[in-house]
């Protein structure tokens, strides 16, 4: 039984992964994007062009006229999948947030030296840059 615990723990870790995250909404996303670009070619640009030069099907897909509310069904898909992906995301870093705890921040390294406005290291007692004694 310790063997599926650590099996399931390695997976709940691979899966929290940041990268895992940013490439299943990659993946996600690009699906996604293609449909919309997959509409935009059929449901308007080949009618366009079918309409211009005549009757030239040479893939097999009627020219007809252009079917623009396909192509804006593309669209709102897209943004609905993208805003639920957005919504998702924020939930997961929320919950990962709440269990690894806030982000610590580091003591800066460095100020700016009141004379020149220098960027110096912390602890240093004279401007490398000016020469002026700081505090």
């Amino acid at each position: 039984m310790a063997d599926a615990k650590g099996f399931i723990g390695e997976f709940k870790e691979f899966i929290a992964r940041g990268n895992v995250m940013d490439m299943a909404v990659g993946v996600i996303i690009g699906g996604a994007f293609g449909t919309i670009v997959s509409s935009l070619v059929e449901d308007v640009i080949t009618p366009l062009i079918g309409l211009i030069g005549g009757n030239q099907d040479f893939s097999g897909i009627k020219a007809g006229p252009v079917m623009i509310g396909n192509f804006i069904n593309a669209v709102v898909n897209f943004l609905i999948v993208a805003l639920v992906l957005f919504c998702v995301i924020k939930a997961f870093n929320k919950a990962k947030e709440l269990k690894d705890g806030p982000a610590v921040e580091e003591a800066p390294a460095t100020k700016i030296c009141p004379y020149c406005k220098s960027e110096i290291a912390i602890d240093a007692t004279k401007c490398p840059h000016c020469t002026s004694e700081v505090e």
